[in-house]
């Protein structure tokens, strides 16, 4: 099966505005950095992803993405997350991927345990895996098969948009809530939870 894995990314410098009061725009630029790198690799380990998309306005992040071997997708025009995923999801069709993933950079505790574990609850086509952030607003991950199955958003409120264009399209659906997959990094209590989560590894 030919998944393709799609990661939209903001411009490192504009993205987190949230973490302003803690962080400043140098140190939020170099954790947006970090996450995107410690994503690609982990995608690029894993053999059941045959590519990794990345679709971006920043020039950084899609030269980033290329060393990775990444395919990559400008963004232009008006910023819009939305319309960057469909134009993406259109480029992996173009390429014959049988089914996608898609995926933000920020998720802090991302591994290749995570993703196989969400691929395991696939089933046949059609079908939507669906990882709701801890609050069960966003969506941190979503797989579907085929891969323009239903249109799709991230970001706030997606989760509840996403699972209610599947009702409206007969999709079954499989949800995957696992806590790794739930942390997304947007607020000051992100980043206090995940130095607890790290506390807590480095102490056992």
């Amino acid at each position: 099966m030919a998944i393709w894995a799609i990661v939209p990314v903001k411009p490192l410098r504009k993205s987190k505005p949230r973490l302003s009061d803690v962080l400043s725009e140098d140190e939020r630029a170099l954790l947006n950095f970090t996450m995107l790198g410690q994503t690609l690799r982990t995608l690029k380990s894993m053999p059941a992803i045959e590519q990794i998309l990345v679709v971006s306005r920043d020039s950084s992040v899609l030269a980033l993405a290329r060393e990775y071997g990444a395919r990559t997708v400008q963004e232009d025009g008006q910023p819009d997350l939305t319309l960057a995923l469909r134009r993406a999801v259109v480029v992996a069709k173009m390429y014959n991927a049988e089914s996608l993933l898609i995926l933000p950079a920020d998720l802090p505790l991302l591994s290749e345990r995570d993703i196989e574990k969400m691929l395991l609850l696939a089933k046949e086509p059609p079908f939507m895996v669906i990882a709701p952030d801890r609050h069960n607003d966003g969506t941190n991950a979503i797989y579907l098969n085929p891969p323009d199955i239903i249109d799709c958003k991230i970001g706030a409120g997606s989760y509840a948009y996403n699972m209610q264009q599947a009702k409206k399209k007969n999709v079954p659906v499989e949800i995957c809530q696992l806590t790794s997959l739930g942390l997304d990094i947007d607020l000051p209590e992100d980043l206090d939870l995940l130095n607890q989560i790290e506390s807590s590894q480095v102490d056992t």
